[in-house]
């Protein structure tokens, strides 16, 4: 078995990141091992889980909830619908929830066997892919299918969340709602199905690829991302954003060339209870600036955003990454399905 940290670095920010709701109410420095037969594979959005039975010290029946990432992440990390069969025997590794009760975030699975399921991006799925369409295609413009490489990644403990929780500097305001946030209640947008806006899609562009489609005869910029299904048009006829009270899941995104950089500037998000995983809100004052940039030959774009919130987060987030051209990548649908959004809920 891997040790927690060499997982963690394994993942970049990768299995975590798919653990949409955060893991604040996880204990991720430890594990618990469960030792039981599959009672249901639930492969659906946004999260896969798969549920335990085992029995207690004092033979009482228990049920463990098992959670892993989307079904796109964790297809691409080599399961499919028919991975784990009802009846099967498994001994599982799992980060418990702090509450106590038999939920847990998956570690690692064994089956009967010796036989492994994959818990990390492993040779043979997203990882040498992306490696080998580097090579191979070159882009003449940001047309297309980008996603960016876990390796070349910092790291950061949490993935997604992890990521915010390294690089915002917040006020008052925004340390008070995050310590006031309970990411396994109602609260919660995921519990809705409601995603999370830009730069999310920058930020998760390791497990959901960017999709950008550019027509020189029209007057918008479409942006697309597996991650929730967002969909951005962005306006480059000139028109400025709208009065403030009038504001938009994905915000209002007006672009610009600057040679041969696109700028896309975002504003008029509506308020968003965690846009970040942690609870920290967006406000009405939030403001996203992007910027996408052709590099080495056209295998790869540079992609650089600033995150403003004034109200919530003290000092501006600038963050820069490489994509790498992939066009043999097609986008698959999100598809969150309300049920499933909701099941992480304590009860």
């Amino acid at each position: 078995m891997r040790n927690i940290a060499s997982f963690i670095l394994a993942l970049g920010l990768a299995w975590p990141a798919a653990a949409h709701h955060s893991n604040a109410g996880l204990d991720m420095n430890s594990l618990v091992t469960i030792e039981g037969t599959v009672t249901e594979l639930a492969w659906r959005n946004p999260h896969v889980y798969f549920s335990v039975e085992t029995a207690s010290a004092g033979g009482e029946r228990i049920e463990w909830t098992l959670q892993l990432g989307s079904t796109i992440t964790t297809t691409r990390m080599g399961w499919t619908r028919d991975s784990l069969a009802v009846g099967e025997r498994v001994t599982v590794s799992a980060h418990p929830e702090l509450s106590g009760r038999p939920y847990g975030l998956l570690y690692s699975i064994e089956k009967e066997g010796g036989i492994a399921l994959p818990t990390a991006f492993d040779e043979g799925t997203a990882e040498p892919t992306v490696r080998e369409l580097e090579e191979n295609a070159v882009a003449t413009s940001l047309n297309g299918t980008w996603m960016a490489r876990s390796s070349e990644l910092v790291a950061y403990p949490g993935g997604f969340d992890g990521f915010f929780t390294a690089q915002l500097e917040l006020t008052q305001a925004g340390e008070a709602a995050r310590a006031a946030y309970d990411g396994f209640a109602q609260e919660n947008p995921e519990s809705q199905c409601i995603g999370r806006p830009t730069p999310a899609m920058i930020v998760s562009s390791n497990l959901f690829p960017i999709q950008i489609a550019i027509d020189p005869d029209e007057p918008v910029i479409t942006i697309r991302s597996e991650f929730w299904d967002e969909e951005r048009t962005v306006y480059i006829d000139d028109r400025p954003h709208p009065e403030i009270g009038e504001r938009f899941p994905s915000g209002h995104s007006i672009g610009r060339w600057d040679g041969d950089t696109l700028i896309v500037d975002t504003t008029n998000f509506t308020d968003h209870r965690s846009p970040y995983q942690i609870g920290v809100p967006s406000g009405a004052g939030k403001h996203v600036v992007e910027r996408y940039r052709l590099n080495d030959g056209g295998t790869r774009m540079t992609v650089e955003f600033v995150l403003e919130d004034p109200e919530f987060i003290a000092q501006p987030l600038i963050h820069s990454r490489e994509l790498i051209y992939a066009p043999q990548i097609e986008l698959s649908r999100y598809d969150c399905d309300p049920e499933t959004a909701r099941r992480f809920q304590a009860r």
